[in-house]
């Protein structure tokens, strides 16, 4: 996968903030700043097992610090040649060449010889290692004493002591926001992941509907989901897959099996070389109950209304304000959600930064890629989603969707 950091607006966002540098430290960060994959010893989500450095000054070089394992896939995928190794617990030797009918201690010893790895590995990794290269990468460019944009939310209570002592003397500042704000607009190739991880999981969900009938089980109904996508991804880096399919009153979970009059709800995505589709419609089997008809129709008008806003600089406070209004008006004044929506790329869950919530600061940009949703989930009655992937462009939003927004009677 390439980088997909802008360069230029990093700097532009840096200058605005009065920040020199940004360390970025989350794999997803990591991954979005090299083009390289963060490796293992980042599954525990700790700081330090790898970053990336990327200087305001775009006549400085970025720099990055990834494992000794990983280093060679880094090479082969990255733009960034300032690659600096840690040591993990893995023990690797490269061995061409390697004469399997000779005795084995001598050859290894000769290419150790050749190659000197650490005489002993830490557990898991050594992040003390990577501030010392994150320290001497910003001396020889001139920012030992700089003002340094941290990623601090990949920081923990627990690691931030080690951090602030291994790069004292440096200005650190929570730069987690303008990392977000980075990411949160979309380079055509990701908005391109995006389009195939929706589409992908759009034909999952008509082999939902086709499969919807009495008597069929929560559970067989995901996996027709599962079956469907994983035998339409030929040609595509499907890295996973999710569901959150409901059928009858309770939409929290259980194998019910489906009856005249319920519903069945279908939230779903597709990772598209780790890039996450979202969206969600509503089925129902037979006749809607009036109930059931009441509530989506009133999440509908809520879904065109708030979908209308969705024009380059209106905040996204208005839209969640417009969308609430408008399903209130339908008569259920007591509805509240805190977001209508989230942006979508490759975060540890299938929400990102920025939300369509009343408290955001954020405005609608053009490239940001959102998913824009009204559900309800009522006990006793059954779930309710409405939930379209939108792509915002000059001219407005423009939907990656097809399928029908109606409560479809099967």
């Amino acid at each position: 996968m390439p980088a997909f950091l802008d360069r230029a607006r990093a700097q532009t966002l840096m200058a605005e903030a009065g920040i020199d540098a940004l360390i970025l430290l989350s794999p997803e960060a990591f991954r979005y700043a090299t083009g390289a994959p963060a490796g293992v010893a980042t599954m525990w989500r700790r700081a330090g097992a790898v970053a990336a450095l990327v200087p305001a000054d775009a006549g400085l070089p970025e720099m990055a610090v990834a494992s000794d394992l990983f280093a060679p896939t880094f090479r082969a995928a990255s733009h960034i040649t300032d690659l600096r190794e840690s040591p993990i617990w893995v023990e690797a030797l490269e061995a061409e060449g390697f004469d399997i009918h000779a005795p084995a201690a001598p050859q290894i010893a000769a290419r150790r010889a050749a190659h000197p790895g650490p005489s002993a590995r830490p557990s898991t990794f050594e992040a003390s290692r990577t501030y010392a290269h994150l320290r001497e990468a910003l001396a020889e460019r001139g920012l030992s004493q700089a003002r340094i944009g941290v990623e601090m939310g990949a920081v923990s209570a627990e690691d931030w002591p080690q951090m602030q002592q291994a790069l004292a003397g440096l200005t650190l500042v929570d730069a987690t926001r303008l990392i977000q704000r980075l990411r949160a607009i979309k380079a055509p190739a990701e908005v391109a992941r995006l389009r195939q991880a929706v589409t992908l999981a759009e034909t999952g969900i008509r082999a939902v509907q086709a499969a919807i009938r009495p008597g069929i089980s929560r559970d067989a109904l995901a996996g027709v989901w599962s079956d469907t996508i994983r035998a339409q991804a030929a040609g595509l880096n499907l890295t996973s897959a999710w569901e959150y399919i409901s059928v009858g009153r309770n939409p929290w979970g259980g194998n019910a099996v489906a009856q005249p009059g319920d519903l069945i709800k279908v939230d779903v995505g597709c990772l598209i070389d780790g890039y996450t589709s979202d969206t969600g419609r509503t089925f129902v089997l037979g006749q809607p109950p009036r109930a059931a008809a009441d509530i989506h129709a009133a999440l509908l008008a809520g879904f065109n209304a708030g979908f209308a806003c969705l024009t380059p600089g209106t905040p996204l406070s208005e839209v969640h304000r417009i969308t609430t209004q408008a399903i209130r008006a339908h008569g259920f004044d007591s509805y509240a959600r805190g977001h209508f929506g989230h942006g979508l790329g490759t975060g540890p869950g299938s929400e990102e930064w920025p939300f369509i919530a009343a408290d955001s600061a954020e405005v609608v940009t053009p490239g940001m890629v959102l998913a824009f949703e009204c559900p309800w989930y009522i006990t006793g009655l059954g779930g309710f989603i409405i939930e379209d992937q939108v792509e915002i462009t000059p001219d407005g939003p423009v939907s990656m969707n097809s399928l029908s927004r109606t409560l479809l009677a099967i």
